[in-house]
């Protein structure tokens, strides 16, 4: 227990618990009282060094240094009890072990400043990430929403991969989206994807038209990376990538129909959960990705399909479906996804993100996001089925 408690202080910075404390103290009684009853010729003293060493690890130099003087006493306490102070093997003892303290302190002491410089950094990280990649809300509308992200790179808050949802007066529009790349790169790209889709919107009614203004805003933020990139090119014989792009799927989801409308730009189809059914949303002319719209010059185009109340839609980035576990198996997301039909997007989620990491062993080699959405109730004004459903895709 003591152990284990010891691991998650080292792991997350938080403080140890009293009985992790009492250890060292422990350890300098039980040597102590040992030393004193053993035969001349054994000495345990050396063994007093362990205590403050022990407590570095888990500990500040204050305490660290509290431990050292302790251990020091009870080392110049055994030398009273067993011969004299003057002792010269007891003497070189208590000095080894009070340079040995100070020492181990300094460290506690370096440990600490780099562990609290770890958790302001950790607190700005989570502050940025609030700030691009904002939790969705749990209402829209008719609409029930729940998301979660997973980074791949190892204790990183925000990756390439994003998502958003901005409510407009006819309903809802979301968007998912993998930024080609890692790193600050990918992060730089998310933020703008991110903003230019909350400041468009609510401005753009036609929603090729708002993916057509997507691919604008991307394909000026590829063009400044390039120039960044040219320009230090000039100064490396290492030039970096200069290819930028983002797989997205914009959504449109009206309040008054019982329908979506769906943009594709290279991104993995959406899937819709209906009566315990998967059915995967395939585009009929999925468009490139964002940033080399210039391949596609007739533009982005839509899809509908039918969204009822009790649907469920689940959208994704490719992370998840290319998470690997240890014989090379990809995720079965639908397969998954539809033995748990009957759960809540946060119940769906939540149950998906712990069996995606147990897939994945716990490290993804991608980033991965994961936006649910459910309508809760039919409109009452509800039009009728759009001319492609569900069905009929299942069907094909």
């Amino acid at each position: 227990m003591v152990l284990r408690q010891w691991r998650e202080g080292l792991r997350d910075g938080t403080r140890p618990s009293r009985a992790l404390l009492a250890a060292p103290f422990t350890l300098i009684a039980v040597v102590t009282v040992v030393d004193i009853n053993v035969p001349p010729e054994v000495h345990l003293g050396p063994f007093l060094v362990a205590a403050p060493a022990l407590t570095a690890s888990f500990a500040g130099p204050r305490l660290t240094a509290c431990v050292g003087a302790v251990a020091v006493l009870a080392q110049a306490a055994v030398a009273l009890t067993r011969s004299s102070i003057h002792d010269l093997n007891h003497t070189y003892q208590i000095a080894a072990l009070f340079l040995i303290s100070a020492i181990v302190t300094f460290f506690a002491h370096l440990r600490e400043r780099g562990t609290t410089e770890m958790v302001r950094l950790r607190t700005v990280a989570e502050a940025a990430q609030r700030s691009v990649l904002r939790p969705l809300p749990a209402r829209s509308g008719p609409l029930h929403l729940a998301s979660f992200y997973l980074a791949a790179e190892a204790g990183a808050q925000l990756g390439g991969d994003l998502y958003a949802a901005a409510r407009t007066d006819a309903g809802t529009r979301v968007i998912i989206g993998d930024v080609r790349g890692k790193g600050l790169d990918s992060i730089s790209g998310a933020a703008g994807v991110l903003g230019a889709f909350r400041a468009l919107a609510r401005q753009e009614g036609h929603l090729p038209g708002l993916a057509a203004r997507l691919e604008t805003s991307v394909a000026a933020h590829r063009i400044d990376s390039l120039n960044e990139q040219d320009e230090q090119d000039e100064h490396t014989d290492d030039p970096g990538i200069t290819e930028a792009f983002v797989t997205a799927a914009v959504l449109d989801i009206p309040d008054a129909a019982p329908e979506l409308r769906l943009v594709s730009c290279g991104h993995p189809p959406p899937l819709l959960l209906r009566s315990g059914r998967v059915h995967a949303l395939d585009a009929t002319e999925p468009g490139p990705p964002l940033g080399v719209g210039a391949l596609s010059p007739a533009g982005p185009t839509q899809d509908v399909f039918s969204f009822r109340a009790g649907d469920m839609l689940l959208l994704y980035t490719d992370g998840v479906t290319e998470a690997r576990d240890r014989s090379g198996r990809f995720y079965p997301l639908a397969e998954r996804v539809a033995s748990w039909s009957g759960l809540g997007p946060g119940q769906l989620l939540e149950r998906m993100r712990a069996d995606l990491l147990r897939h994945a062993g716990g490290n993804l080699g991608d980033d991965a996001a994961v936006v649910a959405v459910e309508r809760l109730a039919a409109p009452g004004g509800a039009g009728p089925a759009p001319a492609r459903s569900a069905e009929a895709e299942d069907g094909r």
